[in-house]
């Protein structure tokens, strides 16, 4: 599959150094370039890209203005490339794929190509399945009914996850709600389980901790951390590209530079 792309910036310099870098990528075709966030507005409208690399200090429109600005079409993956730390929070409130700082180290690149990929594979693969469900609506509707069910995971798969956990700490079983536990830090073999007015030590490993928790609501922001998203209150941006979730009880929890795209997930 072939990656249509527009390059936004208002520095020949950096467009051009942004094209040798994805020259590599045989998969990734830049069908345009733009100076600025009018000319990128009106470019996205009628070539519809798959992807935008955007630079976000631009004269007149910002890269943010752009994004809202195509916001009445279908818009495009975005990826911000800047100079300016600051405006990662942002960034990640725009869902933007991932945040590059210039100049564009080639392994981070190379990692954000392959997040595109993953992102637009699950695109197709959810237009595939609504296609063939038209199909299906006009030529035996009594089918199409049993597809809906067969393809509608979420209920289902919810279901495969934990609601309770028990914990045997200090000689005593804890029968932990899930939903209420913040965040998870690992101890060696150990998981420190917080549930905001109460810690527990649990024998698990992380990895296997995972399994039984649901992805759409705890993820790993750290190495050793896992947050519950439905309690985080407030994210604080800091240096170096990481950042800090308040969460509910009030603590705080550090967001890796490494899992920084998790963010994404939940600020909108």
């Amino acid at each position: 599959m072939t990656i249509r792309t527009i390059l936004v910036d208002d520095e020949k310099l950096a467009i051009q150094g942004l094209q040798l870098r994805l020259a590599p990528f045989e998969d990734v075709e830049i069908i345009d370039t733009c100076a600025n966030g009018r000319e990128a507005i009106r470019k996205i409208k009628t070539e519809k890209p798959d992807l935008v690399f955007l630079d976000i200090q631009m004269p007149g429109f910002d890269g943010f203005s752009v994004v809202k600005g195509v916001m009445e079409i279908e818009p495009p993956l975005f990826v911000f490339v800047t100079a300016y730390e600051e405006h990662a929070i942002r960034a990640f409130e725009a869902n933007a794929v991932n945040y590059l700082m210039k100049p564009v180290d080639e392994q981070k690149l190379a990692d954000t190509i392959e997040r595109v990929r993953q992102r637009l594979a699950e695109k197709k693969s959810a237009e595939d399945a609504g296609n063939l469900l038209d199909v299906l609506a006009e030529i035996a509707p009594d089918r199409a009914a049993d597809f809906v069910e067969t393809t509608a995971p979420a209920a289902e798969s919810a279901d495969r996850f934990e609601k309770l956990i028990n914990v045997k700490d200090r000689g005593q079983i804890f029968r932990v709600e899930v939903d209420t536990i913040e965040h998870v830090e690992a101890a060696g073999d150990y998981m420190i389980i917080s549930t905001g007015d109460n810690s527990l030590v649990l024998r698990e490993t992380m990895k296997d901790l995972e399994r039984r928790l649901d992805p759409r609501k705890f993820q790993r922001v750290h190495r050793s951390t896992i947050v519950n998203l439905d309690l985080v209150r407030q994210v604080k941006p800091h240096t170096n590209g990481e950042c800090f979730l308040v969460l509910e009880s009030g603590a705080e929890v550090k967001v890796s530079r490494s899992y920084r795209d998790v963010v994404a997930r939940f600020v909108h």
